[in-house]
């Protein structure tokens, strides 16, 4: 089975903010596939359903961002999931905004919530869906920068990016890892007007 994480903070106030776009993007899975996110448990809100052929499971971490690897860690052994059956959606300040690239492996480039995975189940080789949100214009504001709400111009992108950030998942459910970069990790790629560097 393999297990799909997307991370961000629970609650109203941080629906629509940079952080989130694990988030935003496992509930257009979620609705894409017709899963149920509606179980609680293991510190995490997920449902269990089929991307194509594969068993799958969605989870929403409900620990806050910094913790997630708590949750994580209590579903892998749960459901006795290796890390290479683990795919992580995450924001990323290190990418321009609309910017999606996958990767596998690697350290948590300063993300908390890729850190506390990291530290919780010993290891780093599963998948990411890196999301960019762009950078703050100082660094000390980064905190701030992320728990920020999209503008309403990013917002009115926001549904292209997040769909296309779910064809790059199911990519890599139907045909591996390897094949999804070959396809998604090209530059300027556009779609809907939109230029995804993948």
């Amino acid at each position: 089975m393999k297990l799909i994480v997307g991370l961000g903070n629970p609650g109203s106030r941080y629906q629509f903010s940079k952080h989130n776009m694990g988030f935003l993007v496992l509930d257009k899975l979620a609705q894409q596939q017709n899963i149920s996110l509606r179980q609680e448990k293991f510190d995490a809100r997920f449902g269990k359903g089929k991307i194509g052929k594969a068993a799958v499971l969605l989870a929403k971490p409900q620990t806050f961002m910094n913790l997630s690897g708590v949750a994580v860690r209590k579903l892998t052994d749960y459901f006795k999931t290796n890390l290479e059956d683990l795919i992580v959606i995450h924001d990323d300040i290190d990418l321009p905004f609309k910017t999606i690239r996958l990767k596998i492996d690697g350290g948590d480039g300063g993300h908390k919530g890729l850190r506390s995975i990291i530290d919780h189940l010993g290891g780093s080789e599963f998948i990411r869906v890196r999301l960019g949100i762009g950078k703050p214009s100082h660094r000390t504001m980064v905190e701030e920068y992320v728990l920020g709400c999209f503008s309403e111009e990013e917002m009115e992108i926001l549904p292209d990016i997040t769909g296309r950030a779910c064809d790059a998942v199911v990519e890599v459910i139907s045909s591996g890892i390897q094949t999804a970069m070959n396809t998604f990790n090209v530059r300027g790629v556009t779609d809907k007007d939109c230029t995804f560097e993948l």
